[in-house]
């Protein structure tokens, strides 16, 4: 199927091959009929990328900071790295669809296969979709039209937020589609509506759909026109739907309400208020949130859990049926609002109208395929992907790899270091289909896939490399284990004992074929990580660890937080730091003591301000502090060894330095290396040449054992 994709380090908008998404068990899949651009946020994503990184960076400042903060503890040239794989991800353009359910998931209510739907996908042949994204079109209403219903509840959710009442009077500031939109919706609950812009064909599409109007572009005074048009008194409300970095159309709102009047930004605006607009009149400002409750809360989205419709009446989805409501019965008219219409394979020159053509309102995308669930092209899971030129310097491959994940850890790191081995790239998958076909393309797959157990199974891969969310590790390790496969892990390997388990016997059965398995533990291949082993390796009494983690504060509802899907960071992130301090050791950890930071009102401990103590048999300690309350420009991880009357200081794997030891002072790179690359290379010389896994698996099942045990008392 073909999927409209932004690069936003190079501007590029690309209409590329993907593989048919996958879908959850809340989820349906459609096949796309009709989408439209969203002319202010489209054109607003395109405009940045194709900007310099001056200009990025000018329109973000408070990214600049996070990286310069990013350079004093990392360094310049892995920062400038992160930054560029980070723009380098593709993003997907549009939010407005409409198609025709094909398939839905198990646990999916309200909506079988025939439905004609509009959701909030993508501009894609086919889209996967949460059941609450979702609303069913009524008979009367067109594919086209239809297409509108995602911006109408933008403008009805700020409605919403202003409560308008019959009579009262409100300016709408901006005469997009939203802006457009928002004037008929007003209009449909009785108010007198008031348009400002500086187009005057928006200002004639505003006054067809009953509003008065003030052209700012004539120089008309729009305070002024305000308060005429609210008979000297006020306006009730002011609902903005510009795009503008001026903070004007704020202060304007102000001076032109009435005392305790309401002001809603639906748009983007600049925000530098005047106090005494809003302390004198008592003003109301509030920023409306998309398409209503339940936008960006993962529980409704994703995992297609309701809001009890007696206390949250007006949902996204239920706005959705709102505003379909209102075109069914006419009192929504969308066709004025329709400037252009393209065929889907055309859809870089809609672009190219939306970037040129300054008149441009509405535009749609129409798909002309007809439903078929056996439209092999449509359905296909596997992209093949055009190869690059054969570098005839590279090595013969005898390791086929796939990859499962194609997430930025996946593309910034691992695939670059696994290239870099001479290993032949057969084929990448994702659940979406979006990630793996950029990545595929870019570092020379052959395959794109969303199938990912026909991944697992091919009988050309012999080394599979998992790179996805946590709690899928056990399953597509014992998969891959199963068909006699080489197994690259991320951490963690397993999330709880029972997972651990099932590893420990796959690994047993899968001894007979030679499979090596290994963890992402790249810590312990660090170049200064090896400096410190061999230093150690000279004193012979007991020594202790001190390492300190400035993890950084995750939202809470951050899938790693969520104990059954990330296992928490004890367990998602914590184990390299006890994989660390149990190599430098090299003896195994024989007890743990935990202490947790404790709740206070208003703040909630997640397991992720906590230090614990690792007892070692040869009577050596290490002490974890593992910390999300500190501040981004400290380093991320220092470690220091106490020992024989000497210290080492390991500081964010850039600075080494030692006091005390005879011929050692210090090590330091001119570039962050935490062992990833080094890590990938002796895995796959063991594979190349027959030897032991480069991290004994008792190691790894002690490890994993030891981080599911700690994050286990963290509960307690």
């Amino acid at each position: 199927m073909k999927q409209i994709l932004q690069n936003m380090a190079s501007g590029e908008t690309r209409l590329v091959d993907v593989p048919v998404p996958n879908y959850r068990e809340t989820d349906v899949l459609i096949q796309s009929s009709c989408s439209l651009i969203s002319i202010g946020t489209e054109r607003m994503l395109v405009e940045f990328g194709k900007a310099n990184m001056l200009s990025k960076a000018w329109q973000q400042p408070e990214k600049v900071k996070m990286v310069l903060e990013k350079v004093k503890t990392d360094g310049l040239v892995t920062t400038i790295d992160a930054v560029k794989s980070k723009l380098d991800q593709p993003l997907a353009l549009g939010y407005c669809n409409v198609g025709t359910i094909c398939d839905v998931g198990s646990a999916v209510q309200g909506f079988k296969v025939g439905d004609r739907v509009v959701s909030n996908g993508s501009h894609a042949e086919m889209v996967s979709v949460s059941q609450n994204l979702c609303a069913r079109i009524p008979d009367n209403v067109c594919d086209e039209t239809a297409s509108f219903t995602v911006l109408g509840s933008i403008g009805l959710e700020g409605i919403r937020l202003a409560a308008p009442t019959l009579g009262e009077s409100f300016v709408v500031t901006g005469l997009g589609l939203i802006g457009l939109l928002t004037v008929q919706l007003l209009r449909a609950h009785g108010c007198r509506v008031l348009g400002i812009d500086f187009d005057e064909t928006k200002l004639e599409l505003a006054r067809q759909f009953g509003a008065e109007t003030v052209s700012l572009a004539k120089g008309e005074n729009s305070v002024e026109a305000g308060m005429a048009f609210s008979r000297g008194r006020g306006v009730d409300g002011v609902l903005i739907t510009a795009s503008s970095k001026s903070s004007d159309p704020v202060s304007q709102a102000a001076r032109m309400c009435r005392k305790r009047g309401r002001i809603i930004l639906i748009g983007v605006t600049g925000l530098e208020l005047n106090r005494s607009d809003f302390y004198e009149k008592e003003l109301s400002f509030q920023v409306s949130c998309s398409y209503g409750p339940g936008r960006y809360d993962s529980n409704y989205e994703d995992k297609g859990q309701d809001y009890p419709f007696g206390f949250v009446r007006w949902t996204e989805q239920r706005n959705f049926e709102a505003v379909l409501d209102m075109i069914s019965e006419g009192k929504i008219d969308v066709e004025p609002l329709i400037s252009h219409r393209f065929d889907f394979e055309r859809a870089l020159e809609a672009y190219k109208v939306m970037m040129d053509d300054p008149s441009s309102l509405g535009i749609l995308l129409n798909y002309y395929r007809s439903v078929n669930r056996e439209d092999e092209a449509l359905m296909e899971k596997t992209v093949a992907l055009s190869q690059p030129e054969i570098d005839e310097r590279a090595p013969t491959a005898d390791i086929v790899a796939g990859f499962v994940g194609a997430g930025n850890y996946a593309t910034r790191v691992l695939i670059p270091a696994f290239k870099k081995t001479g290993i032949e790239l057969k084929a990448v998958s994702s659940s979406g289909g979006m990630s793996c076909s950029y990545a595929g393309r870019k570092f020379g797959f052959k395959e794109a896939t969303t199938d990912t157990e026909g991944l697992i199974s091919d009988d050309q891969i012999n080394m599979v490399v998992i790179s996805t969310r946590h709690d899928s590790h056990v399953h597509l390790t014992v998969e891959a284990l199963r068909e006699g496969k080489h197994v690259w892990v991320e951490k963690p390997l397993a999330i709880d004992l029972d997972g651990l388990e099932k590893i420990r016997r796959a690994y047993e059965e899968s001894r007979s074929s030679g499979a090596l398995l290994m963890v992402g533990f790249n810590r312990r291949f660090a170049p200064q990580i090896q400096k410190v082993k061999s230093l150690l390796e000279s004193v012979r009494e007991q020594k202790s660890f001190i390492m300190t983690v400035n993890a950084g504060d995750i939202p809470a509802d951050h899938w790693t937080q969520d104990p059954k899907l990330g296992g928490g960071r004890i367990i998602g992130e914590g184990c390299h730091f006890i994989d660390l301090l149990r190599f430098l050791v090299g003896h195994t950890i024989i007890s743990t003591q935990v202490t947790n930071m404790g709740s206070a009102p208003g703040i909630t401990n997640y397991g992720d301000k906590v230090s614990f103590i690792l007892g070692f048999a040869d009577g050596s300690m290490g002490t974890v502090h593992y910390l999300a309350n500190g501040h981004r420009s400290f380093a991320k991880e220092r470690l220091e060894i106490f020992c024989g009357g000497r210290i080492l200081q390991l500081d964010n794997f850039r600075k080494l330095k030692g006091y005390g030891w005879s011929g050692f002072r210090k090590m330091n790179l001119m570039r962050q290396d935490k062992g990833q690359v080094t890590s990938v290379s002796a895995f796959v010389d063991a594979i190349k040449n027959g030897g032991p896994p480069p991290i004994p698996f008792e190691e790894l099942d002690e490890v994993t054992r030891v981080s599911i045990e700690i994050a286990e008392k963290i509960k307690t």
